[in-house]
């Protein structure tokens, strides 16, 4: 008798076991559920991030060259592969931190993680603007919208994989930058090196938007992401105390 009634118990402990992984594999699906969305796979991701490639890739004039080299090859009969890079803060995918353009703000390795994860929102512009200013600004959805990031000529040309650097790449005019500062924008991010038109006689749009800690992806390699909304993850090497830093971008389609 004794042992019908411990067998009874492992019994009842065996079904109260599976109501209860029944009930939070519910839950958990629920709670997915009212976060938007169930989570889709690694495959999803989309890499936005320019190769680094000293053939290939463009560098603003003026900026440090990139220049990539083995120390040690296995390909040559060494023992192992070693390598050596050289190349500026700004170069290909990067982030430009506030210290770039203000003096008291923050390093690279100060810009939060909120600033640089979450919810983002890919802009297309006609490859005939060249000044996305206000005006254009506003004929685009961007209201509401925590990060921007602007799909411009520089993608159709494909020109963050062309060594020839372009100076008539599409930028953001300071209007359009003081309207996405004053709207709180967490980041702003372009698909070519500078957000900044080239020659222009003061950086404004990097003050007006560095100065609100907003930081400032340049490079972005857009060719596989239309317009839409996204999560964005895009993550900096952890410098201490300098402005910039080359970056890894990947975005993924939210539904």
């Amino acid at each position: 008798m004794r042992v019908r009634a411990i067998s009874y118990q492992l019994s009842a402990i065996s079904v109260w076991h599976r109501r209860l992984v029944t009930r939070t594999t519910v839950i958990a699906v629920t709670v997915a559920a009212c976060q938007g969305r169930a989570e889709p796979p690694a495959a999803a991701w989309i890499d936005a991030t320019a190769t680094l490639d000293s053939a290939t890739t463009p560098v603003y004039e003026g900026n440090a060259p990139l220049s990539f080299r083995f120390m040690l090859d296995m390909r040559r009969g060494d023992a192992l592969t070693l390598s050596a890079f050289s190349l500026g803060a700004h170069s290909g995918t990067h982030i430009d931190a506030p210290q770039h353009f203000i003096a008291d703000g923050a390093s690279i390795d100060q810009v939060p993680l909120t600033a640089l994860v979450g919810p983002a929102r890919v802009i297309q512009i006609p490859d005939s603007v060249q000044a996305i200013d206000a005006a254009e600004l506003n004929r685009h959805q961007w209201k509401g919208a925590e990060r921007v990031l602007f799909r411009t000529r520089s993608t159709s040309g494909h020109w963050m994989n062309s060594a020839v650097f372009h100076h008539d790449f599409a930028y953001v005019a300071p209007d359009a930058a003081q309207l996405l500062a004053d709207a709180g924008m967490k980041l702003v991010g372009i698909d070519y090196i500078s957000a900044e038109q080239f020659g222009a006689p003061a950086p404004r749009t990097h003050r007006t938007l560095l100065g609100k800690g907003i930081p400032i992806v340049e490079g972005l390699d857009l060719s596989d992401v239309p317009a839409g909304d996204y999560d964005l993850v895009v993550l900096p090497m952890k410098v201490r105390g300098h402005e910039g830093a080359p970056a890894r971008a990947i975005v993924r389609h939210r539904t």
